[in-house]
């Protein structure tokens, strides 16, 4: 009797609950907390334009014009986006959840300004204006877009190969004792050295610069992969196994159809430790004979005193590395999606 009526009373509940929800996002206070979150963007773009044009009497002219339709731009599209996000729910969730931090990057270029155009509290050249360097990503838009194309072709060519190297090999020394047995010393001593102290000898073995640094970031990728990789297979659960061989799963089943679809997420661990190797490896790579790509963008424009312009190359590689880590955070979300209600990421 009372467990029909405690049952009766849940929906009832839970109904409550939800008009109470409602009522708390229609309220006052929630109404107020959209606003606010609406005008983070205009409102910082609108001071970081006011400060731009207060300071910068003796900036070049190309300098000021281009920063200021540049924090235009950022300020027009805030206002466009906070009309659009009224008919477009994922719109506003998007900026529900993101224009706090873009607000908070237009008032770190507002005090950066500040620091440097205003108060000139730190030493040029180094130390150049937000303004100076969006002027050099205009100018050298062109040479900037050859430079991010072979430093991906570079990036992805190591990357793919050592990552081939790292599934063989790991999968390799995970499954099989006599691949351990010869592999683990292997690891153990070539791993822990940093690739980038290859360099010297592999521009003496590597017939072109290319090719060596294209060694020198799949040598960076492979240690982490075929670590966890190995680790994974080992670590397959026997009662996995044993259920695969009950069933009549030969060697290759075993391998293929359970170690490497349980070891997964020690995997793409390993892909992302890789990945950040093969970052650093890539700029240090194409500093050493490497005639193009954002390193040698940076090392050059250094040689030349132009800091706006490594700043700007900067600015290139956070959007370049975080693309591309973002595109492996989704490859990884699409095949561990049986992971999502078990590990929160």
């Amino acid at each position: 009797m009372n467990t029909s009526v405690q049952q009766t009373h849940e929906p009832v509940q839970m109904s409550e609950e939800k008009v109470a929800r409602a009522g708390s996002i229609g309220s006052p206070a929630a109404s107020r907390a959209r606003a606010r979150t609406l005008l983070a963007i205009p409102v910082a773009a609108s001071v970081a334009l006011a400060v731009h044009l207060g300071v910068s009497k003796n900036q070049p002219l190309p300098e000021t014009h281009s920063y200021s339709v540049f924090l235009g731009i950022i300020l027009g599209s805030a206002g466009v986006a906070a009309v659009a996000q009224s008919f477009w729910s994922h719109l506003r969730r998007w900026m529900r959840h993101m224009c706090p931090i873009i607000a908070a990057a237009v008032w770190l270029l507002c005090f950066w300004e500040v620091i440097t155009s205003g108060l000139r509290l730190l030493p040029l050249p180094y130390f150049p204006s937000p303004a100076a360097v969006v002027q050099s990503l205009i100018d050298d838009r062109r040479m900037l877009f050859d430079s991010t194309c072979n430093s991906l072709i570079l990036l992805l060519s190591g990357y793919l190969l050592g990552l081939a190297v790292a599934l063989v090999t790991g999968v390799s020394i995970g499954w099989f004792n006599q691949a351990r047995y010869w592999g683990m010393p292997l690891l153990k001593v070539v791993g822990p050295i940093p690739a980038t102290a290859w360099i010297p000898l592999a521009m003496v073995l590597s017939p072109a610069p290319r090719f060596s640094a294209v060694g020198i970031i799949a040598l960076a990728v492979w240690f982490p992969v075929t670590m966890l990789t190995a680790s994974g297979i080992s670590n397959t659960r026997a009662s996995y196994l044993d259920v695969a061989r009950t069933l009549g799963g030969g060697r290759t089943y075993l391998i293929f159809r359970v170690a490497i679809p349980g070891a997964m997420p020690s995997i793409f661990i390993g892909l992302f430790m890789g990945l950040g190797a093969a970052f650093l490896t890539l700029v240090v790579a194409e500093t050493v004979g490497v005639k193009s790509g954002l390193g040698w963008y940076v090392a050059w424009a250094q040689g030349w005193a132009e800091y706006g312009k490594v700043y700007a190359a900067l600015v290139i590689m956070a959007a370049f590395f975080s693309t591309i880590m973002t595109l492996l955070f989704k490859v990884r979300d699409r095949v561990l999606v049986w992971q999502k209600g078990v590990i929160k990421w």
